[in-house]
C-alpha cells in the first residue's frame, strides 16, 4: 500500500452550517489538518468548523479569494480543496495515496467524480453530463474537488482572488493533460438544482462559461450567475 501523503484540506465557507460536518467529517480521517477559509458568516458554521476540528482562516468574502487565503496557510505536501456542501465517499484517502505516491502526479492534480445527494433520474443525468464536461472539455468545477502538490500549487501562484470561475481560470494553468480524474465520487448537496431547476441551472453555468471565455469580467458574470 502507497504511503499516505501528509495532506491540508481547504473548505472556503459563507453560512455553510447545513453541509459541513458532513464535509469536515468526510476528510477528517486523512487530513493532517483541515482549514475552514470563512467569508464572514453569520450562522453556527465556525463553530461547527471548530467543534469539527477544523482551523478557522478568516477572509474577507469571495470564494477565490478564500481559497488563496486557505491555500496560503497550508502547511502539508498536498492539498485538498473541497466545497462545504460537499463530501467525499468512503475510501477516499487509499486513492489519493496512490496518486501522491507517483513522483510523475507531482506536476499534476487530481479531481473527483461528480456525484448529486438526490435519487432522481434528474441527478444521474447531471452527473453525466458533468462527466462529460470533465473528460471531454477538460473542464472540472470546483465541486469535484482538487488535490494538488504544495509545491505544484505555488508554483502555479495559487488561485486567483476573483468573484466567479476561480476553479475553471486555475485548471487552465494546470493543464487538461495534466488532470486525473478520480474514482472516489465527491457527493454534493442537489439543493442548488432542486431549487434552481435541473435545465435553468446548467444553460446559466454554460451561459456564464461562454461569456469568460469572451473575456466578460468575473464582476459581471457574478451578476448574471446570482
Amino acid at each position: 500500500m502507497a504511503p499516505s501523503p501528509s495532506i491540508s484540506v481547504v473548505i472556503p465557507t459563507l453560512n455553510a452550517e447545513a453541509g459541513l460536518a458532513a464535509a469536515i467529517g468526510s476528510v477528517r480521517d486523512g487530513a493532517a489538518e483541515i482549514m475552514v477559509a470563512d467569508g464572514g458568516s453569520t450562522d453556527s458554521t465556525r463553530d461547527m468548523a471548530l467543534a469539527g476540528g477544523a482551523r478557522i482562516v478568516v477572509s474577507d468574502r469571495g470564494r477565490g479569494l478564500q481559497l488563496c487565503t486557505g491555500g496560503a496557510a497550508a502547511t502539508e505536501d498536498w492539498i485538498l480543496f473541497i466545497h462545504a456542501d460537499t463530501r467525499l465517499s468512503g475510501g477516499w484517502e487509499t486513492e489519493v495515496a496512490s496518486f501522491a505516491a507517483d513522483p510523475a502526479n507531482a506536476i499534476r492534480a487530481a479531481v473527483f467524480t461528480f456525484a448529486l445527494d438526490d435519487p432522481s433520474p434528474q441527478a444521474r443525468r447531471m452527473e453525466r453530463l458533468v462527466g462529460w464536461r470533465t473528460r471531454r472539455l477538460g473542464l472540472p468545477y470546483g465541486d469535484q474537488g482538487l488535490l494538488i502538490s504544495r509545491e505544484f500549487y505555488l508554483r502555479l501562484g495559487g488561485f486567483r482572488t476573483i468573484p466567479l470561475m476561480e476553479d475553471v481560470e486555475i485548471v487552465r494553468r494546470i493543464g487538461r493533460k495534466n488532470i486525473t480524474v478520480l474514482k472516489t465520487r465527491a457527493v454534493t448537496s442537489a439543493i442548488r438544482y432542486q431549487r434552481g431547476g435541473w435545465w435553468g441551472r446548467p444553460v446559466r453555468n454554460i451561459f456564464c462559461l461562454v461569456l469568460y471565455f469572451l473575456g466578460v469580467s468575473p464582476r459581471i458574470l457574478l451578476r448574471i450567475y446570482r
